[in-house]
């Protein structure tokens, strides 16, 4: 497809969500005394791929700016038991091939992850698993929001930065000063 169906697919996105947003600021100002809820949940062909690739009906985002916007937006919703992106009042639901959040860095002094929508936490060694699709390594994050928590992908760096940390048998690795043993992977 040429670079100008894929800029189209990039500019109805970024329309849609400058008139949702404007649409719904026009109806909460209609509403004197109401506080305005988020808009109601509505799917719109919003793909976030295993890989960490975003496309929109079938076209992938080209805009570095509109895909880091994007990985920064979103946000798991434990009571709907699904993933959206929120920006500003618009928001709306994501397909999720594999994870929602992405692990882009590791701190081995801290014992933390960086994840993709800007947040960190403690790295917890027990959850990590491998992707049946490639092998990647995942973890559980935000177990404030469930229990079990929701998947997070390591980037190839963070995963290899991961690796370069364990000793030597594959077996340990010491984060925040604390010596962990690592699943069997």
């Amino acid at each position: 497809m040429s670079g100008e169906g894929r800029r189209s697919s990039g500019d109805a996105l970024e329309k849609a969500i400058e008139n949702a947003n404007a649409n719904t600021n026009a109806n909460a100002q209609e509403k004197d005394n109401e506080i305005p809820g988020p808009p109601s949940l509505r799917p719109f062909g919003l793909v976030l791929h295993h890989d960490g690739r975003w496309t929109h009906e079938g076209q992938p985002f080209t805009n570095r700016r509109l895909r880091e916007l994007f990985d920064r937006s979103v946000r798991y919703l434990a009571e709907e038991d699904a993933y959206v992106v929120q920006v500003g009042r618009f928001r709306g639901l994501v397909e999720i091939e594999e994870a929602g959040f992405f692990v882009r860095s590791l701190d081995v002094e801290q014992g933390s992850v960086a994840l993709s929508d800007g947040s960190s936490e403690p790295l917890e060694v027990g959850s990590l698993h491998t992707s049946p699709r490639d092998g990647a390594l995942l973890c559980s994050v935000k177990r404030a929001l469930r229990p079990a928590g929701v998947p997070a992908r390591f980037s190839h760096s963070a995963q290899a930065d991961f690796m370069n940390a364990m000793d030597e048998s594959g077996e340990w690795i010491r984060l925040g000063g604390r010596r962990q043993a690592v699943p069997e992977l």
